[in-house]
């Protein structure tokens, strides 16, 4: 319960965030709130993971933390922290395919569901 209740508290501090980053930023033509927000949340994340690889905090913790704050803030930086363990844990080339296969995938599918769902919201025939 304490895991459940920390996550919600974290999601909640990390979502408020995010939104005030995007209002800081909406007026540019540059996505600049998301990738601040990526690139914040993948430093983040990067603490988090070193601070509870050292310290070996209690699981609420790391679970407000890091699934909580830095999973509302961004999904980037979970990202960011999967390629880096594969990097250590395997190899370059293991963390370079995830790498590819998770970028060209992930744009692949955003602009099939966009296609999709507008094909279907009665727009492009």
């Amino acid at each position: 319960m304490k895991n459940i209740l920390a996550i919600s508290a974290g999601a909640a501090v990390g979502t408020y965030l995010r939104y005030l980053f995007n209002l800081q930023t909406q007026f540019t033509d540059y996505p600049l709130g998301t990738l601040m927000e990526n690139l914040i949340g993948s430093l983040l994340l990067g603490l988090v993971s070193g601070y509870v690889a050292a310290r070996k905090p209690r699981d609420w913790v790391k679970a407000g933390l890091g699934v909580g704050v830095c999973g509302s803030f961004t999904t980037f930086s979970t990202f960011a922290a999967d390629t880096v363990g594969l990097f250590l844990e395997q190899n370059m080339w293991v963390s370079l395919f995830y790498i590819l296969i998770t970028l060209v995938g992930g744009i692949s599918l955003a602009m099939a569901g966009f296609l999709f769902g507008e094909k279907r919201g009665g727009g492009v025939s």
